[in-house]
């Protein structure tokens, strides 16, 4: 049996939609909706059960495309794209995996989006105390070459209780700890797209242990769980 696979087809839906944003074209188009709706939820379960293969999933989530325009001043009332996340299990492991498949503008994301606030003094803790092995893990040049440089929102200067000319400030600075690789259409819609879409989450399982270590210790290295 064939692998679930994003076929021309999704994008060419997706990008109609982009350009008929509105309720009238959509209701005249919702079976046709439906019918790709599902094959992506079966493109997203797989990507789901090769995570499985090499780390522990509890969660799979597949956003609405629905869009909340409430407090947006962009009224256009669905998203041109098909999004989800792949959530860790346990409180033992920290990260998350993210998709969205969007014509033009599909990418991956891994990290930290929106750390709670003890968790982020906690990761800044250890980098003002020693980020050597963080740079080493997020340097490494098999990871770098599938995630590139570390990305997400950062403060200006120094989070408030931190020096400005600590030498690991341009990492504690982050508010968020993300990656982001890009994709183009042809290799969206092309066999190997959810081969290479594991193989690109599974390099950053090295940084996700590290994290994971850091996020249930303390500074001194003792377990925070089961406390």
């Amino acid at each position: 049996m064939d692998q679930p696979g994003i076929t021309p087809g999704v994008l060419e839906f997706l990008g109609e939609l982009k350009a008929n944003n509105n309720r009238e074209w959509f209701e005249a188009h919702k079976p046709r909706f439906r019918k790709i709706q599902g094959q992506v939820g079966q493109f997203f379960d797989e990507v789901a059960n090769n995570l499985r293969k090499h780390d522990e999933i509890e969660r799979v989530k597949m956003f609405r495309i629905y869009r909340d325009v409430r407090f947006s001043s962009d009224k256009t009332p669905y998203k041109p794209h098909f999004a989800g996340s792949f959530s860790r299990a346990g409180a033992h492991l920290r990260g998350g995996y993210y998709l969205r498949i969007r014509p033009g503008e599909t990418f991956a994301a891994v990290g930290f989006w929106d750390p709670r606030p003890p968790d982020l003094l906690r990761i800044r803790k250890e980098l003002e105390l020693d980020a050597t092995e963080f740079r080493a893990s997020i340097n490494d040049p098999g990871f770098r070459r599938i995630w590139g440089e570390l990305q997400g929102d950062a403060v200006k200067t120094a989070p408030k209780g931190f020096s400005r000319d600590h030498e690991a400030i341009d990492l504690i600075r982050h508010k968020q700890f993300i990656f982001v690789r890009e994709f183009t259409d042809a290799q969206v819609v092309s066999p190997g797209f959810i081969k290479e879409l594991d193989t690109s989450y599974l390099a950053v399982r090295p940084w996700f242990d590290l994290m994971s270590q850091i996020l249930t210790t303390n500074l001194n290295g003792e377990s925070l769980l089961n406390q």
